[in-house]
């Protein structure tokens, strides 16, 4: 399931760590082996440290340009800690000042996730714009439910490079 597409009128990409959500694959991972980030072939990531954080970064091409880059926990967590990093990263995007909040919620102490994901099927995500209204990207995130262990999904897209259709 693809998150909410949304218009922006910018022509600038987002951006990641400060590198363009732009240009080839190998360029992408060029620049992240730069940042400290290594690349493990077998899996096609790059690991490194995110947010204080292990992680997994992937990246999503489209006609041979990164469209999206998704930043994984490389570690698993339980219910409570799942939620408090989901809402510590809502807090942490909106004092950052780079975005603007469109979308979820915080998740309340009360909300039982494992029974809301696997029986109501709900989606716990936050869509996040840049506030710089000449770039033409968006920002969210979601939790990922394996087998009862949840991890978090951090999704930075450049929308020049998504997919619309020309292909078809």
């Amino acid at each position: 399931m693809a998150a909410v597409q949304f218009c922006s009128f910018g022509q600038n990409p987002m951006k990641f760590l400060g590198i363009p959500i732009d240009g080839t694959k190998e360029q992408m991972i060029s620049a992240l082996k730069n940042k400290g980030y290594t690349y493990d072939s077998f899996n096609d990531c790059l690991r490194g440290e995110f947010n204080g954080q292990s992680v997994d970064i992937f990246i999503k091409t489209n006609n041979n340009k990164v469209c999206r880059i998704c930043v994984a926990d490389a570690s698993s967590t339980d219910e409570t800690n799942i939620r408090i990093r989901f809402n510590s990263l809502l807090d942490q995007f909106i004092r950052n000042g780079k975005y603007v909040h469109v979308g979820g919620d915080v998740i309340s102490d009360s909300e039982k996730i494992s029974y809301e994901m696997t029986v109501n099927k709900k989606r716990y995500e936050i869509d996040m714009l840049p506030s710089d209204k000449s770039i033409n990207g968006t920002v969210w995130y979601m939790i990922v439910d394996q087998y009862g262990r949840y991890r978090i999904a951090i999704f930075y897209e450049n929308l020049n490079n998504m997919p619309n259709g020309d292909d078809l």
